[in-house]
């Protein structure tokens, strides 16, 4: 007998429902929640995707961002702010962040960072399978019943001192949709699907616990996509009868445009702002795939790209400035390093980078920061217990901090060289063979890498072929050069792995993907839109 059975009209759930607690999960009440917020903004959400296509042929035309003057009011009234600080969200100081998988949560919630964010978006494959868990395990870590058995029979369950993180979720960005479900003949929104789902279950009961529906707001790129998500806020609120300014968003400025726009953003969601992050990776990939039609904007080594190169610099310094004006926290970003467990003097350098990173972020300001192991989060916590005896920094103003829109467009110097050619082929392979296996947060090179690693290969391969970059021996990158490299790195691969592993791997269809991308010619707005399909399962 089947656990679920989907009796809302106009909906259909197509994929597989496995346990009585996934079935919970899409009861009729919460997929009916989920309806009416598609039903109601659905096609908000397309028409701005639209306008992102429009911004796109503007700048390859010639146009470049700037910051808007019909918002200029709204920067320079210095009366309005964001929302107060949170239950359980006045001190931030170090965030560590993962997927929603059901050992990994429990590890994130015991770790003693100050907050988790559960991540359906970049760290996630979005399989059917994980995301639907991944909403039981939000359910039942909420609830401090989640437990978890390994195979080899170790038990995995919450402290019991009951000091466990804040929980922030992260839902997909606007971009995505949730093929396994369709409203009214159409995929869901699957921002709408995770958010929907997660507050409809859990808001109430976080709220009695003292905490709230706090989230993570990825991939934005105008304040007018703010405005959606603060219009969703609002309704989901009326709909279950809690109060409006409940909910919290934390915006990451992970894009081009939207570091023109932090001020309108915070504005938007004021009632629910709760800050804005560095969202470093992709705010990289977004620079290289807004500018890839301009020659002008050819970036280096994606190595050569690091914080403290001018563009990087003047970004975090304005998103300091902009969100301790508005009363909110200016969160910085992520140590991707892990622990390289069989080489102690390349350990000690890696976690040197580490303090290095945090030390500048809590020296410019930053009132907190996302570590992605827990064994960094003793160095990140010194760091930052050392620097910001408060809980936070809100009142450094930096004042003194004039960014223009020529520094947030300043393109850094630097060398191509083949190494770094052959180092984004191989990591963009990698990457995108394990994400189509279901796994979205992926070990390599001794660095935890998401979704950005691989877009940030993609991308720089694209513009360097498109412009006929050359590496520092003089060497023109052709189409040609890219496609013939990445047949040397595929070789490797098989190679190190074995002819019957390669082949019972997704590598071929990660190859077979990524040179669609690469060759200056055809580009896809996400990787994770280009293999979704590949990963749907339609029951």
């Amino acid at each position: 007998m089947s656990v679920f059975t989907n009796t809302v009209p106009g909906v259909s759930v197509l994929g597989a429902v496995a346990s009585k607690e996934q079935a919970a999960i899409l009861s009729p009440e919460a997929l009916e929640f989920v309806a009416t917020l598609h039903r109601q903004f659905n096609q908000t959400r397309k028409s701005l995707l639209v306008k992102r296509e429009e911004r796109q042929l503007a700048i390859d035309q010639g146009e470049l961002p700037d910051f808007l003057p019909e918002t200029t009011s709204v920067r320079q009234d210095p009366n309005w702010k964001g929302a107060p600080l949170a239950p359980g969200l006045e001190d931030r100081r170090v965030e560590i962040t993962g997927p929603v998988d059901r050992k990994m949560v429990i590890n994130a919630l015991n770790s003693g960072a100050s907050t988790f964010m559960a991540d359906f978006e970049d760290a996630n494959s979005p399989t059917w399978e994980n995301c639907l868990s991944g909403q039981v395990n939000m359910y039942d870590a909420i609830r401090r019943t989640i437990t978890f058995t390994n195979p080899d029979g170790k038990k995995y369950e919450l402290r019991k001192d009951g000091k466990i993180s804040v929980l922030l979720v992260r839902p997909r960005g606007w971009h995505m949709v949730e093929k396994h479900v369709i409203i009214d003949g159409e995929p869901a929104s699957a921002s709408i699907f995770d958010f929907g789902l997660y507050f409809f279950h859990n808001a109430k009961e976080l709220i009695q616990r003292g905490a709230g529906p706090y989230f993570y707001l990825p991939k934005m790129e105008s304040h007018l996509e703010a405005r959606l998500w603060n219009e969703i806020f609002n309704v989901a609120q009326d709909t279950l009868s809690i109060p409006r300014g409940t909910i919290r968003g934390t915006v990451l400025i992970e894009t081009i445009l939207a570091a023109f726009e932090m001020e309108e953003i915070i504005y938007e969601l004021r009632q629910h702002s709760s800050g804005l992050n560095c969202g470093r990776w992709d705010y990289i990939f977004s620079f290289i795939k807004r500018f890839r039609g301009r020659p002008e904007f050819v970036l280096p080594d994606r190595s050569q790209v690091t914080m403290t190169v001018p563009f990087m610099d003047a970004y975090v310094r304005l998103l300091i400035k902009t969100c301790h004006k508005r009363g909110v926290h200016a969160m910085g970003g992520m140590a991707a390093q892990i622990p390289i467990k069989n080489d102690p003097e390349a350990n000690e350098a890696a976690m040197a980078k580490v303090t290095a990173d945090k030390l500048r972020e809590v020296k410019a300001g930053h009132d907190g920061t996302w570590v992605c192991h827990p064994a960094l989060l003793k160095i990140a916590m010194d760091v930052f217990d050392k620097y910001m005896p408060k809980a936070n920094q809100l009142e450094i103003a930096r004042d003194d901090v004039q960014v223009t829109a020529a520094d947030l467009l300043s393109v850094p110097t630097g060398a191509i060289t083949k190494q770094g050619i052959r180092e984004n082929i191989r990591v963009g392979l990698i990457y995108m063979e394990a994400w189509l296996r279901g796994a979205g947060c992926v070990p390599i090179n001794y660095l935890m890498e998401d979704a950005a690693t691989a877009e940030i290969s993609r991308s720089q391969l694209f513009q360097w072929a498109r412009h006929q970059a050359k590496t520092d021996e003089g060497e023109v990158i052709t189409p040609e050069l890219n496609l013939r490299l990445l047949d040397e790195e595929c070789a490797k691969l098989k190679e190190e792995m074995g002819e019957e592993k390669y082949v019972a791997s997704k590598f071929e269809t990660a190859k077979k993907a990524f040179a669609t991308n690469i060759t200056g010619e055809h580009y896809d707005e996400f990787l994770t839109t280009l293999l979704y399909d590949d990963i749907v399962s339609i029951a």
